[in-house]
């Protein structure tokens, strides 16, 4: 296994110093003079005030919404660490407020709600809203995570999405997508097997049938997902087998495995019954189902991914949520529908196969190229502000999801690359 990246220590001293936390609020506007200060504040706030409240929309002309996320949890499925309550998870909420600001320039604020009462978590969620331009759940249980987002997205006019859900089904299916080209395999033929029914797993298998994938196996902690169980919520229901199959017999000849659960629910034996050029992702985090090693030793054909930064194809849900945020946000998208998560996709899918920028490849010391051991674009390529964000723009607004008319889809890429310049 690769070293620890960092010690306790220096992440504890990273955290602390020199200042406690990693965000911070910063003013866009002087406040240099007395008419600054009459106009940031009293009597000149009343203007854009009276504006808002005569037309709710101009909150976005006159205040920080149009750029502005939420980043909420209640702290009941923090990667790697369970249920550690809400306060506990505020660093990683932070941490999620420092890459939507690193990736695509978004504000956020990080809100954690003490509660795990469903009703109790939307309430807060619904009565604040109106502060943000975008809703990034994060880090609640499954099945908890299906009913509080399907409410919010509901009740609510702006884009909502439980990132750990559909980031990692978004990112996941870009990779399956250039794996399938690389191994000459077609969607509609292959047979997945899901290892996991948590609340990732449950998003990324949709979204697999979604872009055509018909024959998908789901296995939980009891065994494979079947029609004979009577032990099963309504969204595992939704990837019942017709019947109850040995474990044998789930592997034997398929095309995919994607770990979506802890060390050891799937074995080196179990890959060896795939296909012939099979795609292993072990996604499980920090330590995936099966070691990469492992894998390849067992299956030299394989194309392999994880969840880590250490490893070959990083199955990261950074590559997805800054920019589809991006892109729903500018073009004041009033969900983030099923067509802008596919065209999220298919634009990662698509980047990864242009010329890579010399300035990834020495981030990461060698001459990378696409191929089985680069099937999805690295978090550092700067390109994907502008290909991802603008994909999701123009879903939104060919699926209708935003209202926004004369939609210029080169103007709006312009204005994404000056992002990266």
């Amino acid at each position: 296994m690769p070293k620890k990246a960092v010690t306790d220590k220096e992440a504890l001293d990273y955290h602390q110093y020199p200042q406690a936390g990693k965000i911070s609020v910063e003013v866009t506007k002087p406040v240099a003079t007395q008419k600054d200060l009459s106009m940031a504040y009293t009597p000149g706030v009343a203007v854009p005030c009276l504006k808002i409240q005569k037309n709710p929309n101009d909150a976005y002309k006159y205040t920080a919404k149009s750029n502005l996320v939420a980043v909420i949890s209640n702290g009941t499925a923090v990667l790697g660490l369970g249920n550690i309550g809400a306060l506990a998870s505020k660093p990683v909420m932070e941490g999620k407020g420092v890459l939507f600001k690193t990736f695509s320039g978004l504000d956020s604020f990080d809100i954690e709600v003490d509660t795990e009462n469903v009703d109790r978590f939307c309430s807060v969620v619904s009565a604040i809203a109106p502060t943000f331009g975008g809703i990034n759940l994060e880090d609640i249980k499954a099945p908890e995570c299906f009913e509080i987002e399907r409410r919010l997205v509901d009740e609510l006019n702006i884009p909502v999405m439980h990132d750990d859900q559909h980031g990692t089904a978004v990112i996941s299916t870009a990779a399956i997508l250039n794996a399938c080209e690389l191994t000459n395999k077609k969607l509609e033929k292959l047979k997945i097997v899901v290892v996991g029914a948590g609340a990732a797993a449950i998003s990324c298998a949709r979204l697999y049938r979604h872009v055509g994938v018909q024959n998908i196996l789901m296995l939980d902690s009891k065994g494979l997902i079947h029609k004979g169980r009577s032990d099963l919520n309504d969204y595992k229901r939704e990837f019942c087998a017709d019947k109850y199959m040995t474990h044998e017999e789930i592997f034997k000849n398929s095309d995919v495995v994607v770990g979506l659960s802890r060390p050891g629910t799937f074995s080196v034996e179990d890959v060896k019954l795939m296909c012939e050029n099979p795609i292993i992702f072990t996604l499980a985090n920090p330590t995936p189902e099966i070691m990469p090693d492992e894998t390849k030793k067992a299956r030299p054909d394989a194309i392999v991914a994880t969840g880590r930064s250490d490893f070959s194809n990083q199955v990261n849900n950074v590559l997805g949520f800054p920019f589809i945020f991006r892109g729903a946000m500018d073009v004041r998208a009033k969900k983030i529908n099923i067509e802008m998560k596919i065209a999220a996709a298919r634009a990662l899918a698509d980047l990864a196969k242009q010329e890579i920028p010399e300035y990834v490849s020495e981030i990461y010391n060698k001459q990378l190229e696409y191929g089985k051991e680069y099937i999805i674009p690295s978090p550092f390529d700067k390109r994907l502000v502008v290909e991802v964000s603008a994909a999701v723009a123009q879903a939104a607004v060919e699926s209708g999801s935003s209202d926004m008319q004369d939609f210029d889809l080169d103007a709006y890429k312009q204005e994404l690359a000056k992002r990266i310049q």
